[in-house]
């Protein structure tokens, strides 16, 4: 049986079952992408709902495992050389778990990085593009008079959006028929955006064919749908 007592997050949310990777998440656009793909690739898990709401990830238990006070993170119990391993950053974990499963990443090294250049692209631009305009357009952000940086941000979301959809025309996924980390990556941020943050009509969602499609191929898949609600909210 794995030892995890090294791990200071093991403490506050202690592992039923140590011979699990561990995952330490909340369902929000960056936490699905870990569950998600921990659903598709089939590989044995056990979740720990952190409630950011109370905020449990600046406790040092959350902190020791990822000092950047973010979820999601894990602990791979049977990590490289069969020792466990802690990791996090959502982009991160999903490369690591692609490479470790052998799952949703192409294997010739050319499609591999175009891969991995989509799910950056995420990480770096959509992602806290996305975000910012939902600050700005329903939470706190509402309050500023000065409406610049919402307008900001919606105009470079829906640039984004632009470049998603044209990569989209004639393929099921973004990297063609293959359903990749790129997709895993995407997919939470572009419901979010239209959902959650009811942002559609600001960045003319509804003037897009491609995305709409293929966001609707991505809610089909049944570990999509189940990696969307996991865990639970506290």
């Amino acid at each position: 049986m794995p030892d995890l007592s090294t791990f200071p997050i093991t403490k506050r949310w202690p592992a039923r079952h140590p011979e699990r990777l561990q995952l330490y998440s909340v369902p929000t656009p960056n936490g699905v992408k870990v569950s998600i793909m921990l659903e598709e690739i089939g590989l044995p898990y056990e979740a720990h709902a952190i409630n950011i709401g109370q905020n449990e990830t600046w406790t040092p238990e959350f902190l020791s495992l990822n000092p950047n006070g973010k979820i999601p993170a894990i602990i791979d119990p049977d990590g490289p050389g069969g020792k466990p391993l802690g990791l996090f950053e959502s982009g991160a974990i999903l490369l690591y778990l692609a490479e470790k499963s052998g799952q949703l990443l192409p294997v010739d090294p050319a499609l591999r990085y175009e891969t991995i250049q989509w799910v950056f692209w995420q990480m770096g631009g959509l992602g806290p593009m996305f975000g910012q305009l939902g600050y700005f357009h329903k939470f706190a952000g509402r309050e500023i008079e000065d409406k610049r940086p919402l307008e900001r941000y919606r105009a470079e979301s829906q640039r984004l959006l632009g470049v998603l959809e044209n990569r989209l025309a004639g393929r099921t996924w973004i990297m063609g028929e293959a359903f990749t980390i790129a997709d895993v990556s995407i997919l939470g941020w572009v419901r979010n955006l239209i959902g959650f943050y009811g942002a559609g009509d600001l960045v003319d969602y509804g003037s897009l064919s491609h995305v709409p499609a293929w966001l609707e191929r991505c809610l089909a898949r049944p570990a999509v749908e189940r990696g969307l609600n996991i865990p639970p909210r506290p």
